[in-house]
């Protein structure tokens, strides 16, 4: 298993103590809850979910810290400049092989911030070309709370909220992408989806935490530089004791 190292970048819900742990500028569309297969809809039961281990390394904030809330995912849409689905479609294949390929190189030369893995700048990740549409819509849905704080139990009552912890974080994510009609807590996400890595995206997730690769960038709480840092972090992590899940055909 990797260890976190500089490798690649450009480019969890917890659940309450109760329970243990398009086209460019278009409006991002959910699927509607009967297009989503029942494993990958949240649930209201009791869950074996334990309090995240990985919490003290998130940069956890109380409870209540004054911060904006985050935007319904449902409205956000593709940043301006991502290309639309025609457009790629329409690009010759070898300037996207020569896109993609300075897009694999790039990351290498990026430096973390201070403190820990996050990527510099504004945290955000460029949305990638050559990918499904509903990949660019994940990165905008995880760019938009990138730099929120972390809480305990943030974004599990609502995909509204103005904290996230590492559950909270990929669902808000996965429901921007129209993946998810629910917030989903890390036990929940062991079971979305499919089994095993996807070409784009895969979630790991076990009783206590849940992370992220979102077109081979990490996307997670733990590792983060500071507590307004991005949760997109440069290089890999430890996946043992995780379970590997993805969209399929993704």
């Amino acid at each position: 298993m990797r260890t976190r190292t500089a490798v690649t970048a450009v480019a969890c819900i917890a659940a309450l103590a109760a329970v243990g742990c398009g086209s460019a500028g278009s409006p991002v569309k959910l699927a509607s809850r009967s297009a989503i297969p029942a494993r990958a809809v949240g649930s209201t039961g009791a869950t074996r979910e334990v309090r995240d281990p990985q919490e003290a390394s998130s940069y956890p904030v109380p409870a209540g810290t004054p911060h904006a809330k985050a935007a319904n995912p449902e409205t956000l849409s593709v940043a301006s400049g991502a290309a639309s689905d025609s457009e790629i479609q329409s690009e010759l294949s070898a300037v996207k092989a020569a896109e993609q390929s300075a897009v694999a190189t790039e990351p290498q030369h990026l430096q973390p911030l201070p403190g820990g893995m996050s990527i510099p700048g504004s945290g955000a990740l460029p949305i990638p070309t050559g990918v499904p549409a509903v990949i660019q819509r994940v990165v905008a849905g995880a760019n938009a709370i990138a730099d929120f704080p972390y809480v305990y139990g943030g974004g599990h009552a609502s995909f509204i909220d103005s904290a996230y912890d590492c559950s909270g974080s990929v669902s808000y994510a996965l429901a921007a992408g129209g993946l998810l009609s629910a917030p989903e807590d890390s036990t929940m996400l062991e079971s979305w989806g499919a089994p095993g890595p996807g070409k784009y995206i895969t979630v790991y997730a076990n009783a206590g935490h849940a992370y992220m690769y979102v077109d081979g960038v990490l996307y997670d709480t733990a590792g983060r530089s500071g507590p307004y840092t991005s949760r997109w972090l440069i290089g890999g992590t430890d996946n043992s004791g995780f379970v590997a899940r993805h969209w399929p055909g993704l």
